[in-house]
C-alpha cells in the first residue's frame, strides 16, 4: 500500500480552517466553526473531520477536554507565511525573489499608498531611514 505524501503546504479548506485556529488561538470544533464565515454552513462533522486532519499533517495538536478536543496550532501563522511564500517563489518564480517582488509591484491595482508601504518596509529591511 502507498503512503500518503505528506504535504507541507494547506488546502484551501484548510487554510480557512488554520487561519481561523490562528485568530483564536486554538479551540474546539465548534468555537472555530462560529470564527468560520457564517454562510460556510458546514455540519460538526466535517469541521472535526477538517481539523483531525489538520492534526495529522501536524498543523494542529489536540488535548482532550471534557468531552472536547482543543485544537492548537503547532506552527505560527508567520513561520507558515514565510514557508508558502518560499514554495512560491521557487516553483514560480524561478526561486529568484525579486522576480515575485517584481510581479507584485507591477500589478495596477497597487495604490500609491501601498507602494510607499513597500518602499518603507524595505528602506527599514535595508536599515535606511525612510525618506
Amino acid at each position: 500500500m502507498r503512503q500518503k505524501k505528506h504535504s507541507t503546504l494547506l488546502t484551501e479548506v484548510e487554510l480557512e480552517f488554520m487561519t481561523a485556529v490562528w485568530e483564536i488561538n486554538g479551540g474546539t470544533v465548534r468555537e472555530v466553526m462560529a470564527v468560520l464565515a457564517p454562510e460556510r454552513n458546514l455540519a460538526y462533522t466535517s469541521a472535526s473531520t477538517i481539523l483531525r486532519i489538520l492534526e495529522q499533517k501536524e498543523f494542529l495538536v489536540s488535548e482532550k477536554s471534557g468531552r472536547s478536543f482543543i485544537y492548537r496550532p503547532t506552527i505560527e501563522k508567520s513561520s507558515y507565511q514565510t514557508k508558502s511564500l518560499n514554495d512560491l517563489s521557487m516553483k514560480l518564480f524561478d526561486n529568484t525573489p525579486s522576480s515575485l517582488v517584481a510581479r507584485l509591484v507591477d500589478d495596477e491595482n497597487l495604490t500609491e499608498d501601498m507602494l510607499e508601504e513597500i518602499r518603507a518596509l524595505l528602506d527599514r529591511r535595508l536599515g535606511k531611514n525612510a525618506v
